[in-house]
């Protein structure tokens, strides 16, 4: 089906028994590898003046993405996958919010909504100059990357991650006290908007005859995406579990797989809130910079899989053997960074393999 991974169908069964909180042969690895340098085909060159020209030329993202996805070998359940890529508040600025883009590969929203008298002024754009954009580049992907890769969404942040673009986070924490109402009230708005700027991508992607993806590399036929708040991390349990949690809660109903993003030390605050939610398949830990090691998060995936969920553990190779001492099989997708070679590569997925079987009989 996909050229860059004939194996798509075998890793499409293990992901699914992931999904399921369930196990195959092994958990879902996936883990980053360049074929040698001589095998590899050259990157495309920006000659762009500035980097809005470079993150918005149609043409020259798709060559890119094809190109870089060529240079990658894609071992275990590791998926060639593109998406239109405009960061992480792109759904803001089709409310309005101003949007730049940096050289590094980030871009950012100016806020817009200066007194809650004008939040009734907040509409969705559908002819905004970013969604077309958006529809220009899956287009152009999807041409480009026809039998050779998957071609996925791009990451929404809706919610209120999108209401704190509006605000700038530090005021949307003031309104969380003294606006409470007018912020549950926008975000009821938001997520009819988000449903429908979700569905009008999920049918492009199906028609074309692909699975569901984004920038969190697992796939479903149905809808499937990564629900998060950012914003949660600054905010008390209670207050988000008031304001912010029936919409998650609604989004997950809305979707058939989810894997929510928990992003940084200060949201584990929400933990047990989210692995409440009986329609949420799965959790994503992100522990941040200066946070690694497995040792120091083993209670949160333990706690996961204890309440049903499935875990993404983003791991390096040298921790694969704690994880194996530490986790069960069942529900697990291991993002592994750190793999020496191929063949250590080959060793891991054999001894995760065995470690399974022995797991699975006992």
């Amino acid at each position: 089906m996909f050229a860059l991974q004939p194996d798509y169908e075998r890793i499409r069964q293990r992901i699914e028994a992931f999904w399921e909180r369930e196990v195959l042969d092994r958990p879902v690895v996936q883990f980053g590898l360049l074929k040698p340098p001589a095998e590899r085909v050259e990157l495309p060159i920006s000659r762009h003046a500035v980097s809005e020209d470079r993150w918005l030329d149609v043409e020259y993202q798709a060559r890119y993405a094809l190109a870089n996805l060529s240079n990658h070998e894609y071992l275990g359940d590791t998926l060639p996958i593109a998406y239109p890529n405009l960061g992480p508040e792109v759904f803001s600025s089709f409310y309005g919010c101003p949007i730049h883009f940096g050289d590094f590969g980030t871009s950012w929203t100016d806020p817009i909504l200066e007194n809650w008298e004008h939040a009734d002024a907040l509409r969705l754009d559908w002819r905004h100059p970013m969604m077309r954009k958006l529809e220009e580049m899956t287009d152009a992907l999807l041409e480009v990357g026809k039998d050779r890769f998957i071609v996925g969404m791009t990451d929404w942040h809706p919610g209120g991650d999108a209401i704190a673009a509006f605000r700038d986070p530090q005021n949307l924490a003031i309104d969380m006290i003294v606006h409470r109402d007018e912020v549950m009230a926008l975000l009821k708005r938001l997520e009819a908007d988000y449903f429908a700027v979700y569905d009008h991508f999920y049918y492009k992607l199906r028609n074309a005859g692909q699975p569901i993806t984004t920038w969190t590399a697992l796939v479903a036929d149905g809808k499937y995406y990564v629900p998060s708040n950012d914003f949660s991390i600054m905010i008390s349990k209670t207050m988000f579990d008031e304001v912010f949690l029936p919409g998650i809660v609604n989004e997950c109903r809305f979707l058939d797989r989810s894997i929510y993003h928990l992003d940084g030390p200060g949201a584990l605050r929400h933990l047990d809130s989210l692995l409440a939610i009986p329609e949420l398949d799965a959790l994503q830990w992100v522990f941040g910079a200066g946070n690694e090691g497995f040792h120091r998060w083993v209670w949160v995936y333990q706690r996961a899989q204890a309440a049903g969920k499935g875990v993404q553990v983003i791991c390096t190779f040298d921790e694969i053997d704690a994880i194996m001492e530490a986790l069960s099989p069942r529900g697990l997708f291991l993002s592994v960074s750190e793999v020496p070679s191929r063949e250590a590569g080959l060793d891991m997925l054999a001894r995760l393999e065995r470690w399974t079987a022995r797991k699975v009989k006992s």
